[in-house]
């Protein structure tokens, strides 16, 4: 297989065990294999620079952070979260969902904030993403799909990270959408489970599952990037399992299954 994208875990899995334990969980996910990790919201009373010294207390470098969309009023709080955590990458999170991705004049819109937002981190040195929930691809304008008027409207420089689950649970084969957006798409959301779509999605997701465990086909996914993936980002929003065993057996599976880099370095 081509180049395959390195692997991490997306913090949010554990929000409450770093609620209850941050030094602990952080030595923890270590002690599980993995080595690099996606921050997005702490504690109460953790700031970024305490954060990050305890990521690299632990052994864990930040690939990527998800954020608030870069505005003038708060880039100096973005590059705090860059300096504190040594990473470029800025990813708006995109939660909740915008009433303006259901109007074409809406997304219009969007693209014009995300494209400013894009210039202000690419002035402070910085790259912006965006990550995807279900209504990205749920919502059409005519006959096209909201991310994919995004994907015409926004800067080349901006890029996504496909949330394959969410991709699955609208109705699309993550596959197709993942070749569609090619090289625009150097990072991906990998999680498992029924990935099918509920009335009650937003407020109580189905339980999620260790990678390789559910529905979904990631061999496929991975040869459908054809080596555009630059990072394979683990994530559970809900877990019907214990997280830990979770997250460890997601990791082995994609390793096992030669579908990141080495054993996640």
């Amino acid at each position: 297989m081509s180049h395959k994208g390195q692997l991490a875990l997306q913090l949010y899995t554990l929000r409450d065990e770093l609620e209850r334990d941050f030094k602990g969980t952080l030595n923890r996910i270590a002690e599980t294999g993995f080595k690099n990790v996606e921050t997005a919201f702490w504690p109460e009373g953790i700031s970024p620079r305490q954060a990050g010294q305890q990521l690299r207390d632990a052994g864990l470098s930040v690939c990527s952070s998800h954020c608030s969309v870069p505005t003038k009023e708060n880039a100096a709080e973005i590059m705090e979260i860059s300096e504190s955590f040594q990473c470029t990458k800025m990813i708006w999170h995109g939660w909740p969902e915008d009433e303006r991705y259901k109007t074409q004049e809406g997304i219009y819109r969007l693209a014009d904030i995300y494209n400013e937002g894009n210039h202000i981190a690419k002035s402070n040195g910085l790259q912006f993403g965006l990550h995807n929930h279900w209504w990205e691809f749920k919502n059409k304008i005519g006959d096209r799909y909201a991310y994919e008027v995004l994907l015409e409207k926004l800067d080349p420089s901006v890029f996504f990270e496909i949330d394959t689950y969410w991709v699955r649970v609208a109705g699309h084969d993550p596959s197709e959408v993942i070749a569609s957006f090619g090289d625009r798409a150097p990072f991906l959301h990998i999680k498992d489970g029924p990935a099918t779509w509920t009335d009650t999605v937003a407020t109580d997701p189905e339980p999620m599952v260790a990678v390789g465990d559910g529905s979904q086909n990631f061999p496929a996914i991975v040869k459908a990037s054809k080596g555009s993936t630059q990072w394979m980002v683990v994530e559970m929003d809900k877990c019907a399992t214990d997280i830990f065993e979770a997250i460890a057996k997601s990791r082995k599976y994609l390793t096992d299954n030669n579908l990141v880099q080495g054993s996640g370095a």
